[in-house]
C-alpha cells in the first residue's frame, strides 16, 4: 500500500499546478489531502473518480478555509467525518476511513502562525487531539495519522532552528508535544528511514526565496502505530513535486 499526504494549500489552485497529473503519475493507493480550501461542491471530485479513486471530504463551514480529504483506490469499510469536538469539526481538520482493519485518519492541525488567538486554539488542539487518537487506538490499534501536523519536532527538521526557537511550530511546548506523540507508541515514519537525514524538509515560506533556496520546515508527517513497524517498507519527501508551498509525503506498506 502506497500512501501520500499532501497539503495542497487549496485544491482548485493545486489542479491547475498538475495535481491530477502527478497522482496519475505517482498512483498511490491512498491520497490524504489537506486545506482543500473548498466546499464540496467547488471541489471537482470527478478527477480523482476517473483515476480508479474513491473520493471522501470533511469541509469546513467556512468557505475558503481548511478542509481535508481522502482519495482511495479501495472503497473504505467505514467513514468517519470529525473527530466529535465542534469546535474542530466546524473548521472541516479531521476525516478517517479503515481499511482491511487499518484506520487511516487524515488531520490538518491548526496554525498558530497567524496570532495570539489562534496559537491559543492550537494548544488546546494538541492535548485534545492527543486525547481522542489515545481512544481510537484501543478499537484500531493498527492507525497510520497522515496530516500537516504544524510543528517541527527536532532541529533537523528545520532550517533555522535557534533562528525559529520563538516561531510558531518550533515552540517548546509543540516539541514537547511531538515528544509524547512519538513515545506513546507512534512512529514518525519518514525519521524510521532517515533517523539524521537533514536538509528535507515539506513546507516553506513564500518570502525570500525560501523553496529555491531549501529553507524550509518538516511539518508534514504520516505516523504509524507500533503496531504497523514491521510493514514499514518505505518512506519518501517529494521535494520535486510542486503545487502547493508544501510538497507531498510518502509511506509504502507490506
Amino acid at each position: 500500500m502506497k500512501i501520500i499526504s499532501y497539503n495542497v494549500n487549496g485544491i482548485r489552485a493545486a489542479i491547475k499546478k498538475g495535481l491530477v497529473d502527478f497522482i496519475q503519475r505517482a498512483n498511490p493507493d491512498i491520497v490524504c489531502i489537506q486545506e482543500t480550501k473548498a466546499h464540496i461542491e467547488d471541489i471537482n471530485a470527478k478527477l480523482f473518480e476517473d483515476l480508479g479513486y474513491h473520493t471522501y471530504w470533511h469541509c469546513a463551514e467556512k468557505k475558503g478555509y481548511s478542509g481535508v480529504g481522502i482519495l482511495s483506490k479501495k472503497k473504505a469499510d467505514k467513514v468517519i467525518i470529525g473527530c466529535g469536538i465542534p469546535d474542530y469539526d466546524k473548521e472541516g481538520r479531521v476525516i478517517q476511513i479503515e481499511i482491511d482493519g487499518i484506520m487511516i485518519v487524515n488531520t490538518y492541525f491548526p496554525s498558530g502562525s497567524s496570532g495570539e488567538d489562534r496559537q491559543a486554539i492550537k494548544i488546546q488542539f494538541l492535548p485534545d487531539y492527543f486525547k481522542y487518537i489515545d481512544q481510537l487506538k484501543t478499537t484500531y490499534p493498527r492507525l497510520i495519522i497522515c496530516g500537516d501536523y504544524n510543528i517541527c519536532h527536532r532541529a533537523i527538521d528545520i532550517h533555522n532552528p535557534v533562528g525559529n526557537k520563538n516561531s510558531s511550530g518550533f515552540l517548546p511546548e509543540e516539541r514537547a508535544w511531538m515528544d509524547q506523540w512519538f513515545e506513546s507508541g507512534m512512529i514518525d515514519s519518514y525519521r524510521h528511514f532517515y533517523p539524521d537525514t537533514a536538509h528535507q524538509y515539506s513546507w516553506w515560506s513564500a518570502r525570500f526565496n525560501s523553496r529555491a533556496n531549501n529553507k524550509g520546515w518538516r511539518i508534514d508527517y504520516i505516523s504509524v502505530s507500533d503496531q504497523m513497524k514491521d510493514r514499514l517498507k518505505s518512506a519518501a519527501i517529494l521535494q520535486e513535486e510542486v503545487h502547493s508551498d508544501h510538497c507531498p509525503v510518502v509511506l509504502e506498506i507490506e
